[in-house]
């Protein structure tokens, strides 16, 4: 059976939905009387801001679990350069650990400051509603991002579309191996967007890609040594393990020390993750590693920082749904795609966080990550 390229007609629609969330975000601007930044004279001369703009005390935050991982410093840039542009105080805070009880705890930390309103993503769903719902009765708006607790009362959930990701991984690597071959999968059970990734890639290998067969399904959590330890341990039952895919960077970097020790990196194993770092990023380079899905984390964090700003502020907008009537809080977005890139060994160099940083004018990426300097 031939292996099923990937179409461009995919691409074309990935392209179409960023494009269409883009325009309603310019629509949303333009709505509420203009750009951030514009100005117009007060009586006795003075400047006065006008436009979507918020109040200099306003205070929004971005929480995550493990904030050291690479992923969050381009998403928490988008959330500050919009925030920076809306007036409004932005900071980004977390807990180092891989851990539901210690987000929660930063989360509470958060929310007992009374912030405007908090941009997170939850380690698991089940972990956060109550905390999200409690935030949200006691005024603070909350949306998610790449990853999400759809049981809670949040006003929004932003992420790149997972079961694409899951697919569009399956088809790039069935299509490097001729449809036929051994697979396997790595799994950080609990976390809904991994998950999904995860659950998809199998579905679509299974139904799709007859020749391919997933031979393991290994939780590892996020870990290096236990992803090197799975890939380990499966090459030597199955030595002709062709490719592996997990959901997240962390683990590709264990997956692939594997690949590199057990002979010809990407040529023997191709080894396929969602998100990049550094380490990553040098391996596509230099062969080691096959290829990273990276969803578009600038815009994860711009389009987020607008739906928060909106959802806390439900005074600037009147939608057609009698909600204003009912006293209800008119921003509701169940779904919005933020986007993807396929990185290769081609376009690699353009995802250095540390270099991106460089070209905004910051001294280092920990200068990236402080607080905002809102424009008045």
């Amino acid at each position: 059976m031939k292996p099923k390229k990937i179409k461009l007609e995919e691409k074309m629609k990935l392209e179409k939905i960023f494009l269409g969330v883009t325009l309603a975000a310019v629509a949303v601007l333009a709505a509420c009387g203009g750009a951030a930044t514009s100005a117009a004279p007060a009586a006795g001369g003075e400047v006065r801001t006008v436009g979507l703009h918020g109040s200099p005390d306003e205070e929004y935050y971005q929480v995550q679990f493990v904030s050291g991982v690479e992923y969050w410093f381009p998403v928490y840039e988008g959330f500050k350069q919009a925030g920076n542009l809306l007036g409004v105080k932005t900071f980004y805070v977390g807990c180092t650990e891989y851990d539901a009880n210690k987000e929660v705890e930063v989360f509470e930390q958060t929310l007992a400051k009374n912030p405007k309103g908090i941009y997170l993503s939850p380690i698991t769903a089940e972990a956060f509603k109550e905390p999200i719902d409690r935030a949200v009765a006691q005024g603070v708006a909350i949306v998610t991002m790449a990853s999400d607790s759809p049981e809670s009362n949040r006003h929004g959930y932003i992420t790149s579309d997972n079961v694409n990701e899951g697919r569009y991984a399956a088809r790039a690597i069935a299509q490097a191996l001729g449809g036929a071959g051994k697979v396997m999968t790595l799994r950080n059970p609990g976390q809904t967007n991994h998950d999904i990734r995860i659950d998809t890639f199998i579905a679509t290998m299974s139904a799709e890609f007859p020749g391919i067969q997933v031979v393991a399904d290994s939780p590892t959590n996020q870990d290096p040594d236990r992803a090197y330890s799975a890939v380990m341990t499966v090459a030597q039952m199955h030595p002709d393990l062709g490719a592996v895919f997990m959901p997240e960077a962390s683990s590709a970097m264990g997956a692939s020390r594997a690949a590199v020790e057990l002979g010809g990196g990407s040529a023997k194993i191709k080894v396929m993750c969602c998100d990049v770092n550094e380490q990553i990023l040098d391996m596509l380079q230099t062969g080691d590693m096959f290829g990273a899905i990276n969803p578009d984390q600038g815009m994860q964090g711009w389009f987020g920082m607008l739906v928060l700003f909106t959802a806390a502020h439900p005074e600037l907008v009147n939608p057609m749904n009698g909600k204003k009537d009912m006293g209800l809080n008119p921003t509701y977005i169940p779904y919005l795609d933020n986007g993807l890139n396929l990185v290769t060994a081609e376009n690699a160099k353009y995802f250095y966080v540390d270099e991106y940083a460089k070209s905004l004018g910051y001294s280092s990426v920990q200068d990236m990550l402080a607080p905002g300097v809102p424009v008045r």
